[in-house]
């Protein structure tokens, strides 16, 4: 590597400066103040465990997202976490064995091989809010909840879009049409590009199931839309019973979101698979029209604690902190001036620092030779008639 590389980051990877690392942290505090306002309790897991506590249950797409690394104490393989849900999973499951609902929130940097897009920062700043030991729609509904007051509590006053799914209604269809591994893992490659000739040439060439199974497969990827999708998805699934229960969850969890907070669009994908091999029932995501990605993603994941030795419902959801202050904007800085206080151990002047400091003001004490530039402002601490004071620069 030249001389002059060895300063540059990686591709991906960022770092925060002044005064945007300020902003990040205040948006931080703020928004885990609101979790625990809620309930909920939060924990700080490590930054690399043995890779397979952090890959449990989680699928492909995970491990190949996942640094690794050989522990040079025990010899073993160790990743660097790229997401903080099994880890959160774990402590549930494991380290806190909770009778009833748990509700637990973090906030902490992941790493990632690869970017989520060609935007992204492969170390995003994590944060999101999971809740164990609750099988029913009053468990999404908070999550969901939870998720929109996030994106509310950063002062996000963009339109915001709820995009709702269902991986058990794909999940169903495959048990229905009796394909095989290779042919569901085609057709779910399509169903996620949305190649609908594809799909028609797909269906076509597949003799397995009926011919009405078949024709839930052209469908499946055509049934996006308003609360219309649902109406038409019934009339389709309508006589097998997980297919409609499953319908009918997502009708009533919209409703019962939009109605405490109307301006929020619900918009509908049945084809939608984010995290196949990881959740378990509804998946959600927010939306704006002014960012291409999902601003907040989550959904039901349930039994992911089953390697941990304790298999709980599970729904939560996640974000990036440094992308909500991207869209947001930056934060209103509470107001404040710098008191600059001279250099030295003159008499009484160590007191009167610490006690300007303890009352929340922001000292600066020079050091010797330093000069306050022309560019600097706010105060200074000055000796007169035998005590310290403030007076304006």
């Amino acid at each position: 590597m030249a001389l002059a590389d060895r300063w540059l980051l990686p591709d991906g990877i960022m770092e925060l400066l002044p005064p945007q690392a300020r902003q990040v942290e205040l948006m931080r505090r703020k928004v885990l103040d609101l979790y625990h306002r809620w309930g909920y309790e939060l924990v700080m897991p490590p930054i690399a465990e043995h890779l397979e506590s952090l890959l449990t249950g989680v699928g492909h797409d995970l491990d190949l997202n996942t640094f690794k690394v050989t522990d040079q104490v025990s010899g073993h393989t160790l990743g660097v976490r790229a997401d903080m849900t099994p880890q959160v999973a774990r402590i549930d499951a494991h380290r806190l064995r909770t009778e009833g609902p748990s509700r637990l929130c973090y906030c902490g940097s992941v790493l990632h091989t690869h970017p989520a897009n060609m935007l992204a920062s492969r170390n995003p700043l994590q944060l999101g809010a999971e809740l164990y030991g609750h099988a029913g729609s009053d468990s999404d509904v908070e999550v969901i909840s939870m998720m929109l007051e996030t994106l509310r509590e950063v002062g996000l006053e963009a339109t915001i879009s709820l995009d709702l799914g269902h991986v058990g209604i794909f999940s169903r269809l495959m048990e229905l049409c009796q394909l095989t591994a290779e042919q569901q893992a085609d057709y779910q490659d399509m169903l996620q590009r949305k190649a609908l000739p594809e799909v028609d040439r797909f269906v076509a060439g597949i003799d397995s199931g009926s011919e009405q199974t078949r024709e839930w497969l052209r469908e499946l990827p055509r049934l996006n839309g308003s609360e219309a999708v649902l109406e038409r998805a019934a009339q389709l699934f309508g006589h097998d019973a997980a297919l409609a229960e499953a319908i009918r969850y997502l009708g009533d969890l919209a409703a019962r979101v939009q109605a405490r907070y109307p301006e929020v669009e619900a918009y509908f994908d049945l084809s939608e698979l984010r995290g196949y091999h990881y959740h378990t029932g509804v998946v959600f995501a927010a939306y704006t029209p002014e960012y291409g990605q999902a601003l907040a993603k989550g959904g039901r994941y349930d039994n992911i604690g089953e390697d941990f030795g304790r298999a709980r419902p599970a729904t939560g959801f996640s974000a990036d902190l440094k992308t909500l202050l991207d869209l947001a904007g930056c934060l209103e800085l509470p107001s404040e001036s710098v008191i600059f206080a001279p250099a030295g151990d003159a008499e009484g002047l160590q007191a009167a620092i610490a006690a300007l400091r303890s009352a929340g003001e922001r000292v600066v004490q020079q050091l010797d030779g330093e000069t306050i530039s022309n560019g600097q402002t706010g105060r200074h601490l000055v000796a007169e008639a035998g005590a310290w004071v403030v007076k304006d620069l």
